[in-house]
């Protein structure tokens, strides 16, 4: 389990943290407004954090502040709503599209696959019987026209409302997707042409490989890549899923989107599309034998503070969280249900980043320091990558506090020792 002390020494004073009661007055920094978007500033976009939304098409919003929506399995994916060939359910579809427009949330990205039974070819529905989410849902169409018709359907119905489109999910796993990684890229070509022609302004999404199973990601993804290569690269952005194993923490997601930009960069894609994490927690359990691990208090939120500025540090243009919900989802190990620490992260990546001016990072023996400035008032965000490193206070410091919204006065030149926690630290300008 992660530790979240913060060690703070000034003169003779140490203050065990957390709790950040001693060494001067003690205070709450205020959370930031819990609106679906942060009012237009200059600098980082709100739409750097996205969220899933259980029961967004029946009216389910969080607390949480975040920019952009992605729906997933909210019973909006084609197996879902076209029932029968040119037969369309679109109850759901509708319904999150209302919910997320009555509060403001434009940017809306929405997952075309997977194949509904009667698409799909001669036997597999019987053979996929561990598809997601029914049987031969996972298969590719044995007509691609269905899928024509299928993407055709929705821009028509959707232009100017759905802002974005993901070909399908964690394609590199059988469960998700059971075809080629040829047919895949064939299947992305299509959609983007049928896009761009009915609603230009929309964005065409890759399928998202996951990267903890890597055997099955350097199996299928390097492949799909040179499909797309082959095709002119008939994508907006490039999506990936970061989870790392049970055991893993941001430090080893970093490791991954290392590992999917240099397929990226192998395969010759455009050096300025964009990329998106359309799906990640943390602490779920696998691959293999490795056990879910709960991540609680200080860290859930810490991690979260860490995911959205390590996109910054990465070149990750926006990341998914998976999955906000009403009440505690036993599959996850960082919770985003009200009241959650999880949830908390959040409030705390609105009011440390989102609407800041981002001036980098620093890895200084272990110390991640990260710099921002927003309306004149300079702040810096750090932690140990792994265990605890050294830091002292910057010049000018006069607060520091934790993601969980506890302040305390620090003062310039104090020695700190940091944590996989990320603090706060305020300077005068």
């Amino acid at each position: 389990m992660v530790r979240s002390k913060l060690v703070i020494a000034a003169a003779s004073i140490s203050v065990f943290a957390l709790g950040l009661s001693a060494c001067g007055s003690s205070q709450t920094e205020a959370p930031a407004s819990p609106a679906a978007t942060t009012p237009s500033v200059p600098g980082i976009p709100a739409n750097l954090v996205g969220m899933q939304v259980e029961g967004v098409e029946v009216e389910a919003w969080p607390s949480a502040p975040f920019g952009a929506l992605r729906l997933w399995d909210n019973g909006t994916a084609w197996s879902q709503i076209e029932l029968a060939k040119g037969e369309f359910k679109w109850d759901n579809l509708d319904g999150a599209l209302a919910n997320a427009e009555s509060k403001g949330m434009t940017d809306v990205l929405m997952v075309l696959g997977t194949t509904p039974e009667w698409a799909v070819k001669k036997g597999d529905v019987k053979k996929g019987q561990d598809h997601y989410p029914q049987p031969g849902a996972a298969s590719a169409p044995a007509n691609l026209t269905d899928w024509d018709d299928w993407v055709t359907a929705v821009v028509t119905r959707y232009k100017g409302r759905i802002s974005s489109y993901e070909i399908w999910n964690e394609a590199n796993l059988k469960n998700f997707y059971d075809g080629t990684p040829e047919e895949l890229a064939e299947m992305t070509a299509r959609a983007y042409t049928i896009i761009k022609a009915g609603d230009p302004e929309a964005l065409v999404v890759s399928a998202s490989p996951a990267l903890r199973l890597s055997a099955r990601f350097d199996v299928f993804y390097p492949k799909y890549l040179a499909a797309l290569a082959k095709a002119d690269w008939p994508v907006d952005v490039l999506s990936l899923h970061a989870y790392p194993s049970g055991e893993g923490n941001p430090q080893i997601r970093g490791g991954l989107i290392e590992t999917f930009k240099s397929a990226v960069a192998e395969a010759g894609a455009p050096a300025d599309i964009p990329i998106w994490d359309t799906e990640l927690n943390y602490g779920l359990a696998g691959p293999g034998d490795i056990p879910k691990t709960d991540i609680t208090g200080p860290a859930a939120a810490g991690w979260v503070v860490r995911t959205y500025i390590d996109n910054l540090r990465f070149g990750i243009e926006r990341a998914y969280w998976y999955i906000w919900t009403q009440k505690p989802y036993p599959l996850l190990g960082i919770q985003a249900y009200p009241g959650s620490d999880g949830e908390q992260g959040f409030f705390a990546v609105d009011n440390w980043v989102v609407g800041s001016q981002f001036e980098g990072c620093t890895d200084t023996a272990g110390a991640v320091t990260c710099n921002f400035t927003r309306d004149g008032q300079k702040s810096i965000v750090a932690w140990a990558e792994t265990g605890d490193a050294a830091y002292t206070a910057p010049a000018g410091a006069q607060l520091v506090c934790d993601p969980l919204a506890n302040c305390q006065e620090i003062a310039e030149g104090a020695a700190i020792t940091l944590t996989e926690v990320p603090v706060r630290i305020y300077a005068q300008a």
